[in-house]
C-alpha cells in the first residue's frame, strides 16, 4: 500500500503544478475506494475477463482516469484513480454509484487474489475487499 500513497503523492505533487492560470485545467488526482465488484468465479487459463469495478463518485467535479494496478506473484491490488477538477460549479453526489472495467487476461495457474482498496480505517490502515479467483483448465 506504502506504492499507492507513493503513486497518488507523486501524481498529486505532479499535477498541483499548472502551466497555466485557466481553472479548467486545474485537477487532482483522488484514489477512491472500490464499493464492489463483477469478478466471475473462476478463470480459464489463457482467457481474457472483464472486471467491473465500482465506486461513489463524491462530486460532478470527479471523473475516472484510470485504474492503480499492482501485480506482485499471483497477487493484484487495484484502485480507482479520479481526476478531481478545481471548478466553480461542483455538486456533491450521493449515492453515485459508478463503474469502470479493466480486462484480466490469465496467465498462470492456481488462483488469483484480488485485493481491491476501500480505502483507510480509523486508524489510517489500509482496508481491501479481497477476492481469490481459482484458475481451472
Amino acid at each position: 500500500m506504502k506504492k499507492i500513497i507513493f503513486f497518488s503523492m507523486t501524481l498529486l505533487f505532479l499535477t498541483s503544478c499548472s502551466l497555466n492560470d485557466d481553472d479548467s485545467n486545474n485537477f487532482s488526482l483522488d484514489l477512491l475506494p472500490v464499493e464492489s465488484v463483477d469478478i466471475p468465479e473462476e478463470f480459464t487459463l489463457g482467457e481474457v475477463y472483464p472486471i467491473k469495478v465500482n465506486y461513489l463518485k463524491p462530486s460532478t467535479c470527479h471523473s475516472f482516469r484510470d485504474f492503480y494496478y499492482s501485480k506482485k506473484n499471483n497477487e493484484r491490488t487495484v484502485a480507482i484513480i479520479n481526476y478531481d477538477f478545481d471548478r466553480n460549479d461542483c455538486k456533491d453526489l450521493e449515492d453515485d454509484l459508478t463503474s469502470a472495467t479493466f480486462n484480466f487476461k490469465v496467465t498462470g495457474n492456481g488462483s488469483y487474489i484480488f485485493k481491491f482498496w476501500q480505502g483507510e480505517d480509523e486508524n489510517n490502515e489500509d482496508q481491501y475487499l479481497i477476492i481469490e479467483v481459482p484458475v481451472v483448465e
